[in-house]
């Protein structure tokens, strides 16, 4: 008696689970502009963003120009003044090439999606859209992957460690001056 007691409990469960995994994760990006993205990875395509495209270097000990400068900026990273510049100029020519292949990404995309919405794609064409894609996307990575190679050849050894252990990647926290070490 007892096991038929689950056999009924997992019957009435079965069509909500089932009901569950069919709704799409992708629901809400029926409305975006590019429905293939969601509306963030638009915008920081658009922008020129890292989208964790140059972790093999963030994680490796090759900081990204932009954390520097941040981190130059708040007082936590202390860089030359040709340092800065140098960074400065690393991430702008990242950001600009990154903006300038996102909106290429883009508009691939958005050519992809119109031909799947006018029901017209052939697998020739598929693979054509597809390939350019893959290709842009390789190329962003690359300029992303870049610019954090660029920022460890500017920085010191100390300098990278003490970014390291910033951004939380060694075992050592970030230390906050205490007010009595502030000047």
């Amino acid at each position: 008696m007892h096991g038929f007691v689950w056999v009924i409990l997992f019957s009435m469960a079965g069509p909500t689970v089932a009901a569950d995994q069919l709704t799409s994760p992708y629901r809400d990006q029926a409305s975006t502009e590019i429905r293939a993205l969601s509306e963030k990875e638009i915008l920081e395509l658009r922008e020129g963003r890292g989208m964790g495209l140059a972790r093999a270097a963030e994680l490796n000990g090759y900081p990204g120009p932009r954390h520097v400068l941040d981190a130059a900026q708040a007082g936590r990273l202390h860089l030359s003044a040709d340092q800065a510049q140098r960074v400065r100029l690393l991430f702008d020519g990242m950001a600009h090439e990154a903006q300038r292949l996102g909106g290429l990404i883009l508009r691939e995309e958005q050519g992809l999606e119109n031909e799947f919405r006018a029901g017209r794609i052939g697998e020739a064409d598929l693979k054509t859209r597809v390939d350019r894609i893959a290709t842009l996307q390789g190329q962003l990575r690359a300029v992303h992957l870049r610019a954090h190679l660029g920022t460890r050849s500017v920085l010191s050894e100390d300098q990278i460690q003490h970014y390291n252990e910033l951004r939380g990647y060694t075992g050592a926290a970030p230390h906050e001056p205490q007010p009595h070490e502030r000047h």
